[in-house]
């Protein structure tokens, strides 16, 4: 298996992650492009010790950004919702 930093590479805090956290106990990350489902379900049970009930994965494309003359474009990069079992939870801020 891959490093834990390799797979998961930073947890997504917005307000719809924060909503989707509270509400239905689903974490987001941003994770390897090359990584599956089940390289990420381990990692996340490995680095936050919480058991993983599913992990749903989408592609993102990067946007094309302008800087003046030059037009450049951000990285693909892959997001990962997690959803934990009952009773387990991720706390990022750590209060």
């Amino acid at each position: 298996m891959k490093p834990l930093h390799e797979i998961i590479r930073k947890p997504l805090i917005t307000e719809k992650a924060n909503l989707l956290k509270d509400e239905s106990r689903i974490v987001t990350f941003e994770v390897s492009r090359a990584a599956n489902k089940i390289e990420i379900k381990q990692a996340v049970e490995k680095a936050f010790d919480v058991k993983v009930k599913a992990v749903n994965t989408i592609q993102l494309r990067g946007k094309v950004k302008r800087m003046g003359y030059n037009i450049g474009r951000r990285n693909n990069w892959k997001k990962a919702y997690v959803t934990l079992e009952e009773g387990h939870s991720i706390d990022f801020y750590g209060v």
